[in-house]
């Protein structure tokens, strides 16, 4: 593999490919639509290709430039992240859409090695303000803001 300047990249941009393949295999049953009229197939076949791109880019970065090959696997990233993930999932209904995806980015700043209090803050304040912009005011998403568990819907 002489070609392979950058490992890191090639990797990450095979998975990204990878990923965008499987979900895009995973959309095929669902109808797609126009722009005008987006079936449920629409939105994540557009996020797949737009995934392989992103995948493409790193691939090509990665054959290109040089870089350092993986030195391991960063558990803490890892099982953080994914934690986030499922407690999103999980507190999704009890907890309301802005207490779970406050919990979840807060959740996922941790993996960072650089952690910092403040910074982990303004991410997840920002974040939320931004996602309850786009899902709930601009596409009019029908997501509860708060759960029953805190005294929503």
């Amino acid at each position: 593999m002489g070609f392979v300047r950058n490992p890191k990249d090639v990797i990450s941009g095979l998975l990204f490919i990878a990923l965008a393949v499987l979900f895009a295999w995973q959309s095929r049953e669902l109808t797609i639509g126009t722009a005008m009229r987006m079936g449920p197939g629409y939105f994540p076949l557009l996020l797949s290709g737009l995934l392989g791109l992103f995948g493409l880019i790193v691939l090509v970065n990665g054959l290109r430039t040089p870089g350092e090959a993986p030195s391991g696997i960063v558990w803490r990233a890892l099982i953080l992240l994914t934690l986030s993930t499922l407690l999103f999932g999980f507190a999704m209904k009890p907890l309301g859409f802005l207490p779970a995806l406050g919990a979840s980015v807060f959740l996922s700043t941790l993996a960072s090695r650089k952690f910092h209090l403040m910074t982990a803050l303004i991410i997840t304040a920002v974040m939320c303000v931004f996602c309850w912009a786009v899902f709930i005011l601009g596409l009019g998403l029908p997501l509860p803001l708060l759960g029953p568990w805190l005294g929503g819907y």
